[in-house]
């Protein structure tokens, strides 16, 4: 598989720069991975697609104000976007500066805060700060928006770039599927029958990293914190013993998901996963995906084509530019089931 087979053409103009004034406004489209077809709904529509007894899997991760700007002791500017906290002091982030960043290089940072690279990680760099990480980047970073977001972050975005469910802190980028849902939602879906659980994945500044390698499989993802709790296993296993589908909210809860099944059978995890999804890779957990639409070459969008097949996942892609859907993270939905060449066996955990 090349790249470029990952690839599609989208008008700029179609980039969600901002998010629409309600969660729930946005438009889904439905693709069906077994025949190709494809169904132009609201959001709202969402119900309509799922049964009673369907268990919805959403990620609970919530976004760090993980954008800094500080400077250089030469007095060159430098800003760090946190990629994961590593303990109390100590964070992994991307620096962007004019003459890059080495260890030992010392930032100062706002409140007189000073973080000093310690140690190089691929593209990344380890940083040791002089106060607590979490409540440091809390009081004075900002929110982290998409690179393809051609705007500075507004105070606005503190609440719309975060899931109505968020709660552990850790994350860098929004799972996005799930800023569509509100509270009424949420309760909807409960009354309807729908099961919900969570789990946690902090999604990490990686997700934005373009495959850089021409042939895909080559690609080397970033590692994600996860955590794949009991009781939601417990959840999968219940409704595949009622018969029922897991649907999962978002890209990041498949990874979660089939990471903690890599063995062979569902377990509880709490560590690490750099799992890269490709077409090939049988599904054992997941049945239906709600996702946003990804950009071209990404490794979001290689594993949505492999869920549903490239082919008709591009057509689909190809339609929504043509009825003017809004692509990205503030932007409109999809709807997924599988090609079900792509299904795993589907025993409970």
């Amino acid at each position: 598989m090349r790249r470029a087979d990952f690839s599609y053409p989208l008008p700029a103009e179609l980039i969600a720069e901002r998010p629409l004034p309600s969660r729930g406004a946005s438009r889904l489209l439905s693709l069906d991975g077994a025949s190709g077809a494809i169904r132009d709904l609201q959001f709202a529509d969402l119900a309509t697609l799922l049964q009673a007894g369907d268990l919805l899997v959403l990620n609970d991760t919530r976004v760090l104000p993980a954008r800094l700007k500080g400077r250089k002791p030469t007095g060159g500017a430098c800003e760090l976007l946190l990629e994961r906290v590593l303990g109390e002091r100590r964070f992994l982030a991307q620096a962007r500066a004019s003459k890059g960043v080495s260890p030992g290089t010392r930032i100062e940072l706002p409140a007189g805060a000073v973080a000093q690279a310690v140690d190089r990680r691929d593209d990344l760099l380890e940083f040791e700060l002089d106060r607590d990480v979490l409540p440091y980047f809390e009081a004075e970073g900002s929110v982290p928006l998409p690179p393809y977001v051609a705007r500075e972050a507004e105070p606005a975005d503190r609440e719309r770039y975060q899931t109505v469910y968020a709660a552990v802190p850790g994350a860098v980028a929004a799972p996005t599927a799930g800023l569509h849902f509100d509270v009424p939602m949420l309760e909807r879906l409960t009354r309807q029958g729908v099961a919900i659980t969570k789990l946690t994945l902090h999604v990490g500044a990686g997700t934005f990293m373009p495959i850089r390698a021409d042939e895909v499989g080559r690609h080397r993802m970033h590692a994600e914190r996860i955590r794949v709790p009991e009781d939601t296993v417990a959840a999968v296993g219940e409704a595949r013993r009622r018969g029922a589908r897991v649907v999962a909210v978002g890209t990041t809860v498949v990874r979660a998901l089939e990471a903690a099944a890599a063995g062979g059978r569902l377990q509880p995890r709490d560590g690490e996963t750099d799992m890269f999804i490709l077409p090939g890779h049988r599904f054992q957990v997941v049945d239906a995906l709600l996702t946003n639409f990804h950009l071209p070459e990404s490794t979001l969008l290689v594993l949505v084509s492999a869920f549903a097949g490239r082919e008709r996942v591009l057509a689909a892609y190809r339609h929504a530019i043509a009825e003017r859907y809004r692509f990205f993270s503030y932007g409109d939905a999809m709807f997924v089931t599988p090609d079900p060449a792509a299904l795993g066996p589907r025993g409970a955990p």
